[in-house]
């Protein structure tokens, strides 16, 4: 365990295992009823896990990548939507434990609630007409100065957990000529801010990743992140920032994965048919199939984990390919969770049995940044920069 000095709960790996089966307990409950698993941040909470990334210059455990990995992956396979949640509050503390941004006198406060209890914080970005950010484009969010203060005005969707966070980081521009872009930070409960129920959805259900209305939300002048013009993106972008977003979610998928599979031994283990007179466990092809499951899972887990612990050293190389990492690791997930429930037919999807679930959830790591587009074009790019075109021999000239 780890002690902090300002009273944040200590960091408890050991506790891993505990905490999966008590969020795996009630998971089926709040996917069936699409209701905010409020409980399950408690028990991640208590185990010191909401808080792992918090740097130890502010009293925090000061966890790496890998053990962000470790603990995304136990949780994603308890229940993905607590997982996904944390995954975005404790990327927002390592983003602020390699790079300060945050106003001073904020983050002590938010650090302050998150020694009582879980505070939850997420960066609100998309919206209806911008999409995602990533792709380009301003917000219409819209922050317009009155007197010592901001007040926004805009639309966030799929705001992630939106109905638990304790801070909303919401991504708008200013009114100014020329205008400014950031993120300005609004507490939950302040006038203004409500959120509209809209999330109904196909998987990680009980993330309530509902819509965010901003109607003149009062925002300090000094409570911003990152507030300036905007302009080029820069040609090398920190490779670290976004190895920590794709690595962690990775991990994040193979958990659920993980959790399918474990279903799916136990079902083969108790499925006897009367014409077989023995388990489903005992005949060469199912256990064929399961190792196919496993290896493809083997193979995710060790190159997440191996790249995550390759950030952890500092190794740019290893920071650059997360982002190959997250599609091989989720197409891995996906492809795993398939392929269970071809094994077992109508019991995989039947609402009784909780491979339907899973496989719900885990088609939703198709979705997050970076989308498998991006990172093959990106990829197919660096590839053909590296090697140029050979010269052509006399013979082929003109062909």
């Amino acid at each position: 365990m780890t002690s902090t000095a300002i009273g944040l709960p200590p960091l408890a790996l050991d506790r891993l295992p505990a905490v999966t089966a008590a969020l795996a307990e009630r998971a089926a409950e709040h996917d069936r009823d699409a209701t905010f698993p409020t409980e399950g941040f408690d028990h991640v909470h208590a185990a010191g896990l909401l808080t792992a990334t918090v740097a130890t210059r502010h009293g925090g455990p000061g966890a790496g990548l890998s053990d962000t990995v470790r603990i995304l992956r136990a949780l994603g396979a308890g229940d993905p939507a607590v997982a996904l949640v944390t995954a975005m509050t404790l990327l927002v503390h390592a983003a602020e434990a390699r790079t300060p941004a945050w106003p001073a006198a904020s983050y002590a406060g938010l650090l302050a609630e998150a020694a009582t209890g879980p505070a939850l914080v997420n960066a609100l970005r998309v919206e209806p007409e911008l999409g995602s950010p990533v792709r380009g484009g301003l917000p219409a969010t819209t922050a317009r100065r009155d007197g010592d203060r901001w007040r926004l005005t805009g639309r966030k969707i799929y705001s992630t957990g939106a109905v638990g966070l304790s801070r909303l980081l919401v991504y708008a521009r200013t009114d100014e000529d020329p205008a400014r872009v950031g993120s300005f930070v609004v507490q939950a409960g302040t006038p203004g801010l409500s959120i509209e129920p809209t999330w109904n959805h196909l998987g990680l259900r009980a993330s309530r990743s509902d819509d965010v209305i901003l109607d003149g939300v009062p925002v300090a002048l000094d409570e911003t992140i990152g507030l300036a013009e905007p302009g080029p993106a820069p040609a090398r972008p920190d490779p670290v920032i976004g190895a920590w977003g794709s690595l962690g979610l990775a991990a994040l998928y193979l958990g659920v994965a993980g959790a399918a599979r474990d279903w799916l031994t136990g079902f083969l283990h108790e499925r006897t048919p009367t014409a077989l007179g023995a388990p489903l466990a005992t005949l060469p092809r199912f256990q064929s199939a399961v190792g196919e499951i496993e290896a493809a899972l083997i193979g995710a887990d060790t190159l997440v984990s191996a790249l995550a612990a390759g950030v952890d050293a500092q190794d740019v190389e290893a920071a650059e390919r997360a982002g190959v990492a997250k599609l091989l690791a989720t197409r891995a997930a996906i492809n795993a969770v398939e392929q269970a429930v071809a094994l077992v037919g109508n019991h995989g999807l039947t609402l009784d049995n909780p491979l339907n679930r899973h496989y719900r959830d885990v088609l939703c790591s198709r979705v997050h940044t970076p989308q498998d587009d991006s990172v093959l074009a990106a990829t197919g790019r660096s590839v053909l920069d590296r090697h140029p075109a050979a010269p052509r021999s006399p013979a082929t000239k003109g062909n």
